[in-house]
């Protein structure tokens, strides 16, 4: 989940298009559901707010494909939320959420064991994100705003997220909120030499005795029996069908072609 938290950035010294109307007051934030009409315009914006923390990041953190995204939207039981702000007259996203109140998907590898032994009733976040150009807005709070309330009604406990050990911008926005951390699992590597694919000769340990060597030896050495080739074998069955004149026409083991009658 990437959430990069800052302070409200300068007024820029560039004029915004003569068409949009300076903003003398904080536009407002509006959430809603996701609708199929807003799938294009999610995915492109989920591109751009996870474009950077991708590089840097060991599993992505956020759909690996567009198709991956269109199928969670027909999945039952994952809420998709939009949260949009109207920036001259058209209507712009600057958030996205969501979560599921119960594993889904096949590759999904929580393990639910460990919050029925818990007694927690999570709500999982699988998507958090905040236009980059919007942050420090107080529009990631308002998004966990919302996600707590959706837990609150529906009778889940916590929020359980997942976020880069690396993401040092997100995990200070969630550990200011309270979040703390569920699982010491973190990713581990090991440098290892870059060598040949096969290794050098080694020897044994001991001599084998001489008559395993004289065996190994004369196994070796024995020539193979050889059956020719299959030229070869196709022309020995033609002269055992047809005689010594095989290779001739088949017209010479029809006897003399009978004269022409006048």
């Amino acid at each position: 989940m990437h959430v990069e938290p800052r302070e409200p950035k300068s007024p820029r010294d560039d004029a915004p298009p003569p068409s949009l109307p300076v903003m003398k007051t904080p536009p407002e934030i509006r959430v809603r559901r996701i609708h199929r009409r807003d799938l294009n315009r999610a995915w492109d914006f989920l591109k751009l707010c996870f474009r950077d923390v991708n590089r840097d990041t060991v599993e992505y953190q956020r759909p690996r494909s567009k198709n991956r995204f269109l199928e969670v939207y027909e999945e039952e039981g994952i809420e998709q939320l939009i949260f949009e702000t109207k920036i001259g007259k058209k209507d712009v996203i600057i958030g996205y959420a969501e979560c599921a109140f119960e594993v889904v998907g096949s590759d999904n590898w929580i393990n639910v064991r460990y919050f029925t032994k818990r007694e927690m009733r999570p709500l999982f976040v699988e998507e958090l994100a905040v236009h980059p150009e919007m942050q420090g807005q107080g529009i990631g709070a308002f998004v966990l705003e919302q996600l707590e309330h959706l837990a609150r009604v529906r009778g889940c406990t916590h929020l359980v997220l997942e976020v880069a050990e690396n993401n040092d911008n997100a995990l200070r926005f969630y550990r200011t909120r309270n979040f703390f951390k569920l699982d010491a699992a973190i990713f581990l590597a090991k440098k290892v030499p870059v060598e040949d694919e096969l290794l050098p000769p080694r020897r044994m340990k001991c001599a084998p005795p001489r008559e395993v060597v004289v065996a190994l030896h004369d196994a070796a050495t024995t020539p193979k029996r050889k059956n020719g080739s299959p030229r070869k074998k196709a022309r020995e069955r033609s002269e055992r069908d047809f005689g010594s004149h095989a290779t001739g026409s088949v017209r010479a083991h029809r006897g003399p072609r009978p004269a022409k009658k006048d």
